[in-house]
């Protein structure tokens, strides 16, 4: 086996060690944040994501999951990710400052009822944070996604998931990962109809 083949085997079962514990350790917690996201879109509410470099990437992926489809086809979900406009991001960012860019847009698109997650692999993003604080200050629930320490968002976010890693990518791994099963969990409480019976 050369140099190459041992790094893969070596990020591969890293990111398997973590995953594995990582939800070992929160199944009860997803869950119950799984069935919070389901009363937010059954009330007619909407989910807000946001984060920073991959995690605005994560944020726009999992907003495309409830809007479009997680699976079988279904009626579109309201998910929206305050990273992806970038004109509003520009603006908010040159007239108020980078701490700002999201804070504003719950201000102007959130609702009491609503859910967002924020995500910051460091849990010290200040532009999360402002984000969450607003949303709470809005009666919105609020859910964290960071890394093991956890930084400044601990006691920030109504559920907080930390992924016991301090490596970004192992980090980012998880949160998709997260995402997806939140997606899907959402997904077949709403539109049972939709999924064979197990």
């Amino acid at each position: 086996m050369n140099k190459a083949e041992q790094l893969i085997d070596q990020m591969v079962g890293e990111s398997l060690r973590v995953k594995a514990r990582f939800f070992e350790d929160n199944k009860g917690r997803i869950a119950q944040a799984a069935a919070r996201i389901s009363q937010t879109l059954r009330s007619g509410n909407k989910v807000l994501f946001f984060g920073n470099g991959g995690s605005a990437a994560d944020a726009q992926h999992l907003a495309a999951e409830l809007v479009g489809r997680f699976g079988p086809d279904r009626s579109s979900l309201p998910g929206i990710s305050l990273s992806a406009d970038t004109s509003v991001l520009t603006a908010l960012g040159n007239d108020y400052g980078f701490e700002k860019i999201f804070s504003r847009q719950i201000e102007a698109l959130g609702r009491p009822g609503d859910a967002a997650i924020g995500i910051s692999t460091s849990g010290n993003s200040p532009n999360v944070l402002e984000a969450l604080d607003a949303a709470k200050a809005k009666g919105i629930f609020t859910i964290g996604f960071t890394g093991e320490g956890g930084g400044k968002m601990i006691d920030r976010a109504d559920v907080l998931f930390r992924v016991p890693s301090r490596h970004t990518p192992r980090i980012q791994e998880t949160h998709l990962l997260l995402g997806h099963i939140l997606c899907d969990l959402a997904d077949r409480e709403l539109f049972p109809e939709i999924y064979p019976a197990d």
